[in-house]
């Protein structure tokens, strides 16, 4: 009895469904209709151009900012990209001039005002992303990440490429205070199984952060955003971030030490490692822009990269459970509180965020 109401169901759609593709077939647009129901990118995206412009301007940014570069780059090369903000555009950076608002007047528009929805605003990605033919991106503060958890988790299980853009990423954000300081919420998304964490050093690893997320049909990806400007560290166009982490600094001196750091800890970490390589202490900087994609790499990578003969200290403005896969029993400095309000260069400074509080811990380790 199921099966023939099934097949009775089949049968009334079956003309229609015949009709729809003949006039699909003959459509002008038919190949490009095609391509984007398949998931497949466009032959030219823009990232190429847009890292050599990189490359020849390196700026000093927050990664927000970066993030809205690449977009900008990115968007005008690939129409299904739909972005948004759950009521936070001019914080997040998603908008750009090639997204005009999706509105009753405007169904083109490839930009959504979700309002204060996290949780509706990632529902509806998801949505999008399993009809098809649609890459869905939106943004909110990295500390709100929690109002759509359930939401991102289903984007993980459902294999869906969406994009979150979470934004004022630590302590960095200052004055707004520890009830908008995310501290464990990194820690706490890279958790989820199926779901790609990137918290990115610079413009460069921001755009491979979006270059990587874009290409990955089968999962979503974080990007965990610095509202404070970065300088540039990266000069390259090698798409080091899809390693999940790479050597960006070697030791000079004999390799005593490997420093391990994330998103805005990445600079500190090379002016502890040149503090130590001035008193003879060899001192690796390695950046881990994705915790998962490093996992998956071959056991001699991983281990080039944390060698056994080496104190492992992890640099984190979150909590520093979890590092300890990496670090083993050496050293993790971050942030087993909660914030306090105050400017960014305070706060880094006042939680033990600096090159003069770092290095005793580390010389009293190794002498």
């Amino acid at each position: 009895m199921a099966r023939r109401c099934w097949r009775s169901a089949g049968a009334a759609g079956k003309t229609a469904r015949a009709e729809w593709e003949a006039r699909a077939a003959d459509h002008p647009h038919a190949a490009e209709l095609a391509r984007r129901m398949a998931g497949e990118l466009p032959a030219e995206t823009g990232f190429d151009a847009y890292i050599q412009s990189l490359i020849a301007n390196p700026p000093k940014v927050a990664t927000r900012k970066s993030s809205e570069m690449a977009l900008e780059a990115l968007t005008a090369a690939i129409p299904e990209m739909v972005g948004g903000s759950a009521d936070l555009t001019g914080s997040n950076n998603t908008k750009t001039k090639s997204t005009p608002p999706f509105n009753a007047d405007h169904y083109d528009g490839r930009y959504v005002y979700y309002g204060i929805r996290e949780f509706g605003m990632a529902t509806a990605m998801n949505g999008m992303a399993l009809h098809g033919g649609v890459i869905p991106y939106g943004g909110t503060f990295l500390v709100f990440s929690d109002y759509c958890r359930n939401a991102v988790r289903l984007s993980a299980l459902q294999h869906q490429r969406v994009v979150y853009v979470f934004t004022h990423d630590s302590i960095g954000l200052g004055e707004d205070g520890p009830t908008h300081q995310p501290v464990e919420h990194v820690m706490s998304l890279r958790m989820i199984p199926n779901l790609l964490v990137f918290r990115p050093a610079d413009a460069i690893e921001t755009a491979e952060a979006w270059a990587i997320a874009l290409a990955s049909k089968d999962r979503p990806t974080v990007l965990a955003l610095t509202r404070q400007n970065l300088p540039p560290l990266r000069f390259d166009a090698e798409m080091k971030s899809a390693k999940g982490a790479y050597r960006l600094v070697a030791a000079e001196a004999a390799r005593k030490v490997v420093l391990l750091a994330t998103g805005s800890e990445v600079a500190l970490a090379k002016d502890v490692a040149a503090t130590l390589e001035a008193q003879g202490i060899g001192a690796d900087v390695v950046s881990v822009p994705c915790w998962e994609l490093f996992d998956e790499q071959d056991a001699a990578y991983r281990t080039d990269l944390l060698p056994a003969d080496a104190l492992k200290v992890s640099i984190e403005a979150g909590v520093t459970l979890g590092w300890q896969k990496y670090v083993g029993d050496g050293l993790t400095i971050g942030m087993d509180t909660f914030g306090a309000s105050a400017p960014a260069e305070v706060l880094f400074d006042h939680f033990g965020f600096a090159v003069d509080k770092i290095v005793p811990k580390i010389l009293s380790r190794i002498s």
